[in-house]
């Protein structure tokens, strides 16, 4: 019964520390769409670069998704977004308190 019981526990903090792992790769790329979309409104952009391109469609098509829901949100102070920082710490907290709970304690 026991070894039932610490593979069960093994198993469990396994999946959280993937979850953990997920939500930080995330978090980046939503991070990286910051900083490119940055840059490039700045005019910091490599005209007709295919590489360039398939990297910034990857980005916006990871993070369009989730940031739209935060978007319908009065998030924007003048010119700033700020709809990337809120969606972050939603993610963060929420994936912290699903994290927490799949976690063997």
């Amino acid at each position: 019964m026991r070894v039932g019981f610490v593979i069960a526990a093994s198993t469990r903090d396994e999946i959280a520390n993937f979850l953990a792992a997920l939500l930080l790769v995330y978090t980046i790329v939503i991070i990286a769409w910051v900083v490119a979309s940055l840059v490039f409104s700045l005019g910091g952009r490599v005209p007709y670069s295919r590489p360039l391109n398939a990297v910034l469609d990857f980005l916006r098509d990871c993070t369009e998704p989730y940031l739209r829901v935060f978007r319908r949100l009065p998030l924007r102070v003048g010119p700033l977004d700020l709809t990337p920082m809120v969606a972050i710490i939603a993610l963060q907290v929420v994936g912290s308190i699903i994290i927490a709970a799949i976690r063997p304690g």
